[in-house]
Parts: structure tokens; C-alpha cells; sequence
């Protein structure tokens, strides 16, 4: 980087770990733009080169989470997904790799929770960032020749994977291997236990998520 680009950088980084402080020491509803500029000794002009409001601060990190996809859209040679099981395999490298960059700071990771939950503001903003997510993981699969309601549907329940290792506790600290987990219930579903008998049965071979058998009655 130029030393331009390092004092830009460097600027942002202030402004992000100021307005934290100031977030979690004073309620995010009571620090304004201009205290947070003004601590990280940098003018409202600065501030909003890098942020468009103070929400955008606490999610300093979600344009590094999305350049990730779509480094993997710009990805070759990866065959389109024939099944909605294929398509939810692609994904999870994917996904795996964002809540890995999102959590290689815990104690960041906790501290970014902590402000989102003083104000419904952020939750819903929250909401949207991880749909935005969904939305560029379909992307992902639909650039690789993926048909669109398999690409929508897997990037779907990829972020449900997701969303429920957050539920089980959010920890900074297992939500990779808790999300992988996730991953692997998912992907099991409707497959039968293994046997030792290789004798054939109705359905083996299907794809799990997408079989259109009856249960017995």
C-alpha cells in the first residue's frame, strides 16, 4: 500500500475501535458522530469517507466478509451443482471461511453482539447484512451454472446452518465447528443408517433434500 492507503487504513481503524468504546461505555443511542470523530482525531469529512453512519461502524468487517464470497465466485473450473445437496456442499467452504474471518478476534466478535443488542436499529441492520450475505452466496452458485431455485434454496439453508450455531450460543470459540455441525445434520438428513448388508432398498442414491418418497403409513 501507498503511505496514503496506510493513513486511510489507519484512520479507519481508529474511528472503528473509538466508536466501540464509546458504544459500550455510553449506549449507542448517546454517542453522536462527532464525538467519535473528534476521539479518534479525525474530521466528520474522514468519518463519513468511510462510514455512511455510525451503524455502518459496528459492521466495520462486512465488506471484508462479502469480498470473501466473491472470491470464491471468481473461483474456475468448479462444476454447477446438479442437487440441492451438491449446491449446500459448495457453500459450506464458503461459509465456514466468512465465520472464520468474523470470528479471529473473539473478544471483537463478543463486543460487536454486545452493541447490536442495545438497539433494534442494529438487529435489523444485522438482518439485512446476513440476508446480503444469502444473497451473494446464490450468486456464487448461479455464476458456477447452478439453476436459480437450487442456488436460492441452498444459500438458504446455508445461512440456516449458520443461524443456528448462533442460537446454540454464538461462541466466538466453536461457531465454525458448530456451523459445520449444522452442515452435517443437514446434509445427512434422510440418508438410513449404515449397514453391513449391501442389499439394495427403494431410494438409495437420492438426494436427500430432495426426495419426493412418502413415509409409510
Amino acid at each position: 500500500m501507498t503511505l496514503v492507503e496506510r493513513k486511510q487504513r489507519q484512520a479507519r481503524q481508529r474511528i472503528v475501535e473509538v466508536a466501540e468504546e464509546l458504544f459500550l461505555a455510553s449506549g449507542f443511542d448517546n454517542v453522536s458522530v462527532s464525538e467519535i470523530a473528534e476521539r479518534a482525531e479525525v474530521g466528520r469529512t474522514t468519518f463519513f469517507r468511510h462510514f455512511g453512519d455510525k451503524q455502518e461502524v459496528v459492521f466495520s468487517k462486512n465488506q471484508e466478509q462479502l469480498a470473501t464470497i466473491a472470491a470464491a465466485q471468481d473461483l474456475v473450473g468448479i462444476a454447477p451443482a446438479r442437487s440441492a445437496s451438491e449446491a449446500i456442499e459448495q457453500l459450506r467452504p464458503i461459509v465456514l471461511a466468512v465465520l472464520a474471518l468474523a470470528t479471529v478476534d473473539p473478544e471483537g466478535y463478543i463486543r460487536h453482539f454486545q452493541i447490536i443488542e442495545q438497539n433494534s436499529d442494529l438487529q435489523g441492520r444485522e438482518a439485512a447484512k446476513v440476508q446480503q450475505m444469502g444473497d451473494k452466496l446464490s450468486q456464487v452458485l448461479i455464476h458456477r451454472g447452478t439453476d436459480e431455485s437450487t442456488a436460492l434454496f441452498a444459500a438458504q439453508v446455508a445461512l440456516a446452518c449458520f443461524q443456528t450455531a448462533k442460537a446454540l450460543g454464538n461462541n466466538p470459540h466453536t461457531l465454525v465447528d458448530d456451523t459445520k455441525d449444522a452442515f452435517v445434520r443437514v446434509l445427512t438428513l434422510g440418508k438410513a443408517p449404515t449397514r453391513t448388508s449391501h442389499s439394495h432398498r427403494p431410494g438409495d442414491g437420492a438426494d436427500p433434500l430432495e426426495s419426493d418418497q412418502q413415509p409409510a403409513q
